[in-house]
């Protein structure tokens, strides 16, 4: 057993190389080093030593993941797919439960306004009726913090809502309601549910059935700053308090620049 009271702050800084030549994980390193703050502060606290030699210590910081999203042909392709199960279920061919004429159109809608508006899944299971502004094409969302915001929505997405609520017995009232959980049952869309339709959509459409709904929202800020938007512009849209969190997006319309200059460049 080691004499905790006895290292020094070399000590660990030795120990900080050893796991990196053994390749050890940036968080498996933050792991360790968190445990050993901690018996530092109990044995400062109780006297055994005057001061931490592992305070402060610089270590590696984590890499930073770049969020996943889906290519403009994959988010076509499951758009596509709620019609698609539709029919192959028809055929008695598509996974999971029957799904309704109404719940494929809701879904569609649903997957529509995500994408056409960069939508968290608590946004778009909290919208009502009285939110979309159909002449300026408009919704306001209610992000966190309990902020508002006006985004701007697309004409397929409002097409698909009217075709949604086409097939209801009764349109939604202003405080209702967008999406509801069922066709009979007025209370709103639940994002569990949600996700559980999303996987059976992404199996249809031959992607990845781990991906989460918040890919869409990925899938919308990559693509707007693929298509030239500017960074402050999806900031807003996005509701980000801080414009370091709209930044991530930049590395992954960087990384596939790069990529593209490599592969395409004679002197790459």
């Amino acid at each position: 057993m080691p004499s905790w009271e006895k290292l020094q702050r070399d000590d660990f800084r030795s120990y900080l190389r050893f796991l990196g030549r053994n390749q050890l994980g940036r968080a498996a390193t933050q792991l360790r080093f968190s445990a050993l703050r901690t018996l530092y502060k109990f044995l400062v606290r109780h006297g055994v030593i005057e001061a931490s030699p592992v305070k402060n210590l610089a270590l590696p910081k984590p890499a930073r993941r770049l969020p996943k999203y889906l290519t403009r042909e994959q988010v076509l392709d499951l758009l596509a797919a709620p019609a698609k199960l539709l029919e192959m279920q028809k055929q008695r061919k598509g996974p999971g439960r029957p799904v309704s004429v109404a719940a494929c159109l809701r879904d569609v809608a649903v997957l529509e306004t995500i994408y056409s508006c960069g939508l968290r899944v608590s946004e778009l299971c909290g919208l009502r009726a009285e939110d979309i502004d159909w002449r300026e094409q408009l919704v306001r969302v209610r992000g966190k913090g309990k902020k508002e915001r006006l985004v701007p929505i697309g004409g397929p997405a409002l097409r698909a809502i009217q075709n949604y609520w086409r097939k209801l017995k009764q349109l939604p009232p202003g405080a209702s309601p967008v999406f509801f959980a069922e066709t009979t049952n007025r209370a709103p869309l639940q994002p569990v549910q949600l996700s559980r339709r999303l996987k059976q959509y992404l199996v249809v459409a031959g992607l990845d059935p781990g991906l989460t709904p918040h890919k869409l929202r990925h899938s919308y800020a990559t693509h707007l700053l693929d298509a030239g938007a500017d960074l402050r512009s999806v900031q807003e849209l996005l509701g980000h308090a801080h414009l370091i969190t709209t930044q991530v997006y930049t590395h992954v319309t960087t990384e596939r620049l790069k990529k593209a200059y490599d592969a395409a460049h004679p002197r790459a």
